[in-house]
């Protein structure tokens, strides 16, 4: 059997940022309007500042108007809600995004839940939510990753998923749920696993699309997978290993990437896979959020 088709977000992503770019240029000339994107960070996490400087990138070479409000890492909830407030009374900005996860004195559902709904593009708030579950996503925001998600599964297989079975390995907010509402409006049968699911691998080889958002590195094997599925690793692990006598971070999924390339049919690999993705989608919902304005 061939091994499977390379999911490429790096190079999706490029393609959907080019055509943000153009629209975003077009509204300039003929609206007299910019995108804003503000993005909110609490504290130094490494990891954190690595996701903020990308999205800052992303947005400037956009063209957007780019802020990044930062505070310090024992900052009240007092201190992040007032500057959400501001941000949300700020008709420059259009989209607001808090970097998570946040500091352990900060209710991370009161800091998400008081950006107002039609600049949550993340897609966290409760009324977001709810039009994504109910299937009202046009006025929406979908959460970024899942977003991301779906548009690769439908360069795979299109956009009418009629027939084929879905199984979801992780029930986040984030990820898990959302993506299982993305794939029920495209008329897919879905499955959502989670650490209380009894004899996982037998589930997930039933799957013809398997999406693996469970942070966990490399739980998934080879043989937990149906030959010829579409496979959509969202894990981001960092492992440690010795290269030349050398200990090294490296960059891994929730999938054992080398074991399922030879099994299914295509997949996305980590990186250059889903993480690309979620930013573009980041893009998108903000100037979704901008053009509102005017229609």
């Amino acid at each position: 059997m061939a091994k499977a088709t390379l999911i490429d977000g790096k190079a999706m992503a490029a393609d959907l940022s080019a055509a943000i770019t153009q629209t975003t240029a077009d509204l300039a000339t003929n609206n007299n309007l910019r995108p804003g994107l503000a993005v909110v960070i609490v504290g130094e996490d490494p990891a954190s500042q690595v996701y903020v400087r990308n999205k800052k990138r992303s947005a400037e070479s956009c063209g957007f108007y780019s802020v990044q409000r930062t505070l310090l890492a024992d900052a009240s909830q007092d201190e992040v809600l007032a500057v959400i407030d501001e941000l949300n009374a700020d008709p420059a900005i259009h989209g607001i995004l808090v970097q998570l996860p946040l500091p352990k004195q900060l209710d991370t559902m009161v800091v998400t839940q008081s950006i107002v709904p039609e600049k949550d593009v993340d897609g966290f708030h409760f009324q977001n939510i709810g039009k994504l579950t109910s299937g009202n996503t046009a006025s929406g925001f979908v959460p970024c990753t899942p977003a991301g998600c779906m548009l690769m599964i439908e360069k795979q297989l299109g956009n009418d998923l009629s027939g084929l079975n879905a199984v979801i390995i992780g029930r986040s907010n984030i990820v898990g749920k959302p993506m299982a509402s993305l794939l029920l409006q495209s008329n897919a049968t879905v499955t959502i696993c989670h650490s209380r699911t009894k004899d996982l691998p037998a589930v997930a080889r039933n799957a013809d699309i398997l999406v693996v958002a469970v942070g966990r590195p490399r739980m998934v094997k080879g043989d937990w997978i149906k030959p010829g599925a579409v496979v959509i690793d969202v894990g981001m692990n960092r492992i440690e290993v010795e290269v030349d006598g050398e200990k090294k971070n490296k960059l891994t999924g929730d999938v054992d990437f080398a074991e399922a390339v030879e099994v299914a049919g295509a997949i996305t690999p980590v990186p250059g896979g889903v993480g690309p993705m979620t930013i573009a989608m980041l893009m998108s919902n903000t100037l979704q959020s901008a053009q509102r304005t005017i229609d």
